[in-house]
């Protein structure tokens, strides 16, 4: 009853607060992120009230499934994007910047957290730096979309957002596994050519084939339902059980398998878009689906932030060099690849903005960077902070940018209740 009440104060408290956010003209998405700090441990979560908010970090953990679903979903999302007619116009633009402003910022990253680490080695070991160079790639999927959605943004630097955005958690993937690998052998003097170059290749491949046989067999599935509740119902336990079967991790021999879910669910998502011929009817009804359940995941993001990191001032001191590393890396990263590719000025001015938001991918990494021991706690505090400022402040520059490049209607907004009216007095009219 507890964790009912819990996840039912925490939907509508983000749906109430974008009511505010709409006033004050922010993105629907910051407001379900500030819900969520209201309702995490450190601020209603403290009053101890069982179900008003969440008392602790591991109240908050049993609901991760939750997450583990919405970002499958998100991903699934963003796959429908692949659609070949769209490919054909800007996939060769889309996978040269994709690749080159996640390459720029982490070498950006790491040139400048390596001369922090010279002026203070005891605070910044180098083998941190060097992973914090690596998870400074990843970008959030999740806020980008639902940013996209909210307003209905259409235009060549939308276009190419969103398969950048897909292809740089792949790339984000494997220089993560790589520097991983190098910070692994400066801590124990031992280099391990397996966890360094086989693994987060066979991770990625074998997403990407995981992703391609689901999506092959999904879209089987599909054609032996005709009813649109049916086949919304066999879309939705087609990525559920994409989302399980992406969590499968074992050892063949001495390497590690595992699959990346984001980019297993991309890819189930850009299979069905490309070979169903009814997969934009249907995409429709699973987005109605799931609007609920990204306002929760958002919220529950929002609580699961670390406030606690402000209590150390060189944390802040590394984090905000970090941040600002970071974003000098996507800017021009994107500006200097997406010239090179010949884009639209409107993408080469703007796409670095919109690559800013960081979240899901980020804290994976940083998790996985506690492998290398206690003494690199560093990683997962810088990586904390950075998520924390970029998940508030990320959505709002997103949407500012689009603005700037003119692909939000300020006159596209519309209300269900109106447009509902509307209908009404023209079906009246009508008689």
């Amino acid at each position: 009853m507890e964790t009912l009440l819990a996840l039912s104060v925490s939907l509508l408290a983000g749906l109430l607060l974008s009511r505010l956010a709409k006033l004050l003209n922010l993105p629907a998405v910051t407001a379900y992120l500030i819900a969520g700090i209201l309702v995490g441990p450190y601020v209603l979560g403290r009053l101890g009230v069982a179900g008003l908010g969440f008392r602790t970090m591991e109240e908050l953990e049993k609901n991760s499934l939750i997450s583990d679903v919405a970002l499958g979903f998100i991903a699934f999302s963003i796959g429908n994007e692949f659609r070949l007619t769209q490919l054909k116009k800007i996939g060769k633009q889309a996978a040269i910047v994709g690749v080159l402003q996640a390459v720029v910022t982490t070498a950006l990253v790491d040139i400048i957290l390596i001369l922090l680490h010279l002026a203070m080695p005891d605070k910044l070991p180098l083998p941190a730096a060097i992973v914090l160079g690596a998870i400074a790639s990843a970008t959030a999927p999740a806020a980008t979309l639902m940013v996209v959605r909210q307003y209905k943004a259409k235009g060549p630097l939308t276009d190419i957002l969103l398969p950048v955005v897909a292809l740089d958690d792949a790339v984000g993937l494997v220089l993560f596994a790589i520097s991983f690998g190098v910070a692994k052998a400066l801590g124990s003097g031992i280099v391990d050519i397996v966890s360094i170059i086989v693994e987060p290749i066979l991770e990625v491949v074998l997403s990407l084939g995981l992703g391609f046989a689901m999506g092959m067999l999904f879209t089987l599935c599909e054609r032996f339902f005709h009813s649109r509740s049916k086949r919304l119902s066999v879309s939705i336990g087609f990525v559920f059980l994409t989302i399980a079967l992406s969590m499968l991790k074992f050892n063949i021999g001495g390497v590690h398998i595992s699959f990346s879910s984001l980019l297993v669910c991309m890819m189930l998502g850009t299979v069905f878009c490309n070979v169903c011929d009814f997969s934009e009817e249907l995409m429709e009804r699973v987005d109605r689906w799931t609007a609920p359940l990204f306002v929760l995941f958002f919220v529950l993001s929002g609580a699961e932030l670390e406030l606690s990191v402000f209590a150390d001032i060189m944390i802040v001191l590394i984090g905000v060099v970090y941040i600002l590393a970071r974003s000098a890396g996507k800017y021009s990263g994107a500006f200097l690849s997406a010239k090179l590719s010949k884009c639209d000025d409107k993408i080469v001015k703007f796409l670095g903005v919109t690559l800013l938001p960081q979240a899901g991918v980020a804290l994976g990494m940083a998790i996985k960077s506690a492998e290398l021991g206690p003494q690199y706690a560093i990683i997962a505090q810088i990586t904390l902070f950075a998520v924390l400022i970029y998940e508030i402040v990320g959505p709002t520059l997103t949407k500012i940018a689009l603005q700037k490049a003119g692909e939000i209607d300020p006159e596209g907004k519309t209300s269900a209740r109106h447009e509902h009216l509307k209908k009404k007095q023209a079906e009246a009219q009508k008689q």
